[in-house]
């Protein structure tokens, strides 16, 4: 058996949080170093001028690959200090694999489409995961020990303090429930640029 917390993130209004990444960190090293994974692909969509996935969990090594499934070009770009990019994408055409070695976070944006953003989070933290649309997540697979709980959302207010909960885990069969209730900001992919719908 191994332990695992869930959690459950919600807003002012009782309203589920999806794209919410979750992560438990202790201070305590490892007895064993984890065993690295395989580097995964990721696709990044380009569909209805929106980036699919919002927000996209990466380890380091990962990479990731843009299409464009949309009937317009995307001049997708980030000046992220983890990997900077910049290239163009016509109807149907996909990007070259962008390797994400670096942790952090890159902010991703259209240069046509003002609107279009996207995050890619990338974390060598074994215990990182991602909300649910339902506002759920779930860590497993975790040793008895003390953790620090972290939640990060692109729609918090920045300089406001990191949400954060301890979590001791006593045995290898405990479930632990956790509850995060966050003020966003508005979602900023409301907001269409229709100057350049056609474009």
């Amino acid at each position: 058996m191994a332990a695992e917390v869930t959690v459950h993130l919600s807003d002012g209004q009782g309203h589920a949080v999806n794209d919410a990444v979750v992560m438990l960190t202790t201070d305590a090293a490892p007895a064993t170093a984890p065993v690295p994974e395989r580097p995964v692909t990721h696709i990044i969509d380009q569909r209805n001028e929106t980036f699919i996935p919002y927000v996209q969990v990466l380890r380091p090594g990962d990479k990731v690959v843009f299409r464009n499934s949309d009937t317009t070009r995307h001049h997708v770009y980030s000046f992220a200090a983890i990997r900077t990019f910049e290239f163009v994408l016509r109807p149907g055409e996909s990007s070259p694999e962008l390797s994400m070695d670096k942790t952090g976070i890159a902010a991703v944006g259209c240069n046509i489409h003002d609107h279009m953003i996207a995050y890619l989070f990338v974390s060598a933290v074994p215990a990182t995961t991602m909300s649910s649309h339902g506002g759920d997540a779930m860590l497993s697979h975790l040793a008895p020990g003390h953790y620090t709980a972290h939640v990060w959302h692109p729609q918090l207010h920045p300089g406001h303090p990191e949400p954060i909960q301890k979590v001791t885990i006593a045995s290898d069969a405990d479930v632990l429930h956790l509850a995060f209730t966050l003020s966003l900001m508005p979602d900023p992919r409301m907001s269409m640029d229709r100057e350049h719908l056609d474009y």
